[in-house]
């Protein structure tokens, strides 16, 4: 879903403002098993709860890139997204476009191919998918060609041909031949195993010490957060919940999860998909800071963002005070912003 518009943030209207109070919160959110967190504060009305007479609007995105051109053009708020397109975001605006305030998923990121695809020798010529250029998967796709001595470019063509696609677009390709694989969040990893016979040549936390990296995190407009701290808090509290709630009612999150999706989507996910989908994903409010300098590092080697620096990226002063209050230790902003 892309949303036209470059205007600036403070050229754009306020969301709904009525007199001193606010009307609405614009949250975006993509249909992923990633965005969890997002789908079960909306299904169980944990945001609505914790925003009380603010009302609640939402879009959905299919990657981040467009999620950041309608937070830059003040069409939302706040947004979970990849890490990737919030440093660029953050970089490209000198430190003054958003700030991320909590972490959300940890892992459930990989490369699938089709059969006859073993190893990464196996790659020379093909063609790859990812969901759209410079958001977090396309960046570690490229990454991790480059590391495997391939050459790409972001008009097209090399060693390896990366095509950004839509993740439903990439299934039905791969499906028809037309793609050789794809490095996809899920539970898009999944439908490509399970629906289209695709296997795994690399999953995402092979790559990262202990296996953790943040796929999704929550980012606030900086000057929404600015003129509404009160309003980002409440959606810390719902986004708490949130996770609290994924953690607490693990059998149950299935179907809620998936009734979610079908709500955004209009469809659900086979039991099998989401089953293995949940497998490969962990829930956090912690962002894992101290991974985004080599996030940053990576975009930088693909060519997808510009240098800059991204001292000051995240705010958890809010979530940190939440945590305290209800006795949970604090997280860190690994000196990236303030904590």
């Amino acid at each position: 879903m892309m949303l036209a518009g470059c205007a600036s943030a403070s050229a754009a209207p306020e969301s709904g403002e009525e007199g001193d109070g606010l009307a609405e919160v614009r949250l975006g959110y993509f249909a992923n098993v990633t965005h969890a967190p997002a789908l079960v504060g909306l299904s169980e009305g944990l945001f609505q709860d914790a925003l009380g007479d603010v009302d609640l609007k939402t879009e959905v995105f299919n990657a981040g890139p467009a999620a950041i051109e309608a937070l830059s053009a003040g069409a939302i708020d706040a947004t979970y997204i990849g890490p990737n397109p919030s440093i660029n975001t953050f970089i490209q605006s000198g430190g003054t476009s958003a700030h991320i305030i909590a972490g959300a998923t940890t892992g459930g990121a990989a490369l699938v191919v089709r059969d006859g695809i073993d190893s990464p020798e196996d790659l020379e010529g093909a063609t790859i998918a990812s969901p759209q250029l410079g958001n977090t998967q396309d960046v570690a796709l490229r990454t991790w060609l480059a590391d495997e001595g391939y050459e790409t470019s972001t008009s097209g063509g090399g060693d390896v041909t990366i095509t950004p696609t839509e993740n439903a677009q990439t299934l039905t390709l791969f499906q028809d031949g037309q793609v050789d694989g794809a490095w996809l969040p899920e539970p898009w990893v999944s439908r490509l195993v399970v629906e289209a016979g695709a296997h795994v040549l690399v999953d995402e936390a092979d790559l990262w010490p202990d296996g953790e990296f943040p796929t999704t995190v929550l980012l606030v407009r900086a000057e929404f957060a600015e003129q509404h701290p009160e309003v980002v808090e409440e959606l810390l509290e719902g986004h708490i919940a949130s996770v609290a709630w994924l953690d607490e009612n693990a059998e149950e999150a299935p179907a809620v999860i998936n009734g979610a999706l079908e709500e955004a989507t209009g469809k659900k996910l086979a039991d099998e998909v989401l089953a293995r989908a949940l497998e490969n994903v962990t829930f956090s409010v912690d962002p894992h800071a101290d991974t985004f300098e080599t996030l940053v590092e990576d975009g930088l080697a693909a060519g997808t963002q510009k240098e800059g620096s991204i001292d000051g990226l995240f705010d958890l002063r809010a979530l940190n005070a939440l945590l305290e209050k209800d006795g949970e230790e604090p997280v860190s902003a690994a000196g990236l912003g303030e904590d």
